[in-house]
């Protein structure tokens, strides 16, 4: 096939996809279009809910494992979109659409080069999956696809980043926490205002600094976001109630950073999950090293995304800018498109794939 050919059938799935809601939590039929899509390339797929994926032929266990992976599902449209978030509209080089940038581009320019990079022998297998639920990290997403797929070694994660390789990105983790008190009259200053007393604590939230700081990444931030507390105004409120949001670092576990501030705050805490951590490749990975010989810049990411639950090394690379993510008139520029195949292509086709057993710099990240 030619190029134009793949950036055609990439354009025309994108536009289904648009045209087709795939909210999180309710991609089927989303799904559906990928499965009638994979199968109309001639390609026997894999489905376990709505996550789909295919291998290339010919699986060698001997050989490491890429795996592609990009997300199907979408955010709500928000209210001020001035088009119909569904059809899928072209104008001036732009394809507008829910999903078209997070991350449609990414996911069918990266089944594109899977189509490409394995029509040809390589030294490595490949995996393209499309994952659901990334938006909301599911349980029914990534999670529940990843343990009944081969081990990869290595993940391109198709997520808009101007087609720069994301080599870390930031950890999250969400702690609701409740400050105690004691209930009294308010005429008569009564009781422990448990307001005050989650003063305390968020003071010190404001103030603290943790030491390690990512030449990549920043500063571990934490920011308290939510705030309840109170029944009526000649009440004392003997319990406050506070939502913390913490972006972790590649230096820091969330189990650790929980245990730390449960040392050092009176309130109680309660973590949402600790699975979402702050993932890392190393620059001497060679597929990095390649990303580097093709005149692209290695930076770290804020955002989060299903790299967070890959247990092994992985990188976000894909079309768009992630600033157009979630927000109203989304698009996708067709030439964005047309550049992330051939640059999939260029990086992957005669590539070097390092086992995860082996890194190069002989030392993992331990998150």
């Amino acid at each position: 096939m030619t190029q134009k050919e793949y950036l055609n059938d990439a354009i025309e799935l994108l536009k289904e996809l648009i045209a087709t809601p795939s909210v999180s939590r309710d991609e089927s039929a989303a799904a559906d279009v990928m499965a009638r899509a994979i199968s109309g390339y001639g390609y026997e797929y894999s489905r376990e809910g709505n996550n789909i994926w295919i291998k290339s032929s010919g699986f060698d266990c001997s050989k490491p494992t890429l795996l592609l992976n990009a997300h199907i599902d979408t955010v709500k449209p928000v209210s001020s979109w001035t088009r119909n978030p569904f059809s899928p509209d072209v104008c001036g080089g732009r394809l507008y659409g829910l999903g078209s940038n997070d991350c449609g581009g990414g996911l069918v320019a990266l089944l594109q080069a899977f189509r490409h990079i394995t029509s040809r022998p390589q030294s490595y297998n490949t995996i393209w999956l499309a994952s659901a639920e990334e938006e909301v990290s599911g349980e029914n997403g990534i999670r529940r696809a990843l343990p009944l797929l081969p081990a990869a070694d290595v993940a391109i994660v198709g997520e808009p980043t101007g087609m720069q390789p994301a080599i870390a990105e930031k950890g999250l983790m969400v702690i609701d926490a409740t400050a105690r008190g004691k209930s009294g009259h308010a005429a008569r200053g009564e009781g422990i205002n448990a307001i005050y007393e989650a003063l305390d604590d968020i003071c010190w939230l404001r103030g603290y600094k943790f030491e390690k700081v990512s030449p990549l990444l920043g500063p571990t931030v934490m920011n308290v976001t939510i705030i309840n507390a109170g029944t009526q105004h000649n009440v004392i409120p003997d319990e406050c109630r506070f939502t913390i949001d913490i972006r972790t670092n590649e230096f820091y576990r969330n189990e650790d950073v929980f245990s730390f501030l449960s040392s050092k705050m009176k309130s109680e805490l309660k973590a949402r999950s600790f699975r979402l951590s702050s993932s890392h490749i190393s620059e001497d990975n060679p597929l990095i090293q390649r990303c580097k010989a093709m005149g692209m810049t290695p930076f770290g990411s804020p955002t989060l995304s299903d790299q967070a639950l890959m247990p092994f090394p992985s990188f976000k690379l894909g079309p768009g800018q992630s600033a157009r993510s979630h927000s109203a008139d989304e698009y996708i520029g067709i030439g964005e498109i047309e550049d992330a195949i051939n640059t999939y292509i260029s990086l992957l086709d005669g590539a070097d794939i390092l086992p995860a057993a082996a890194p190069a710099d002989g030392s993992r990240i331990t998150l």
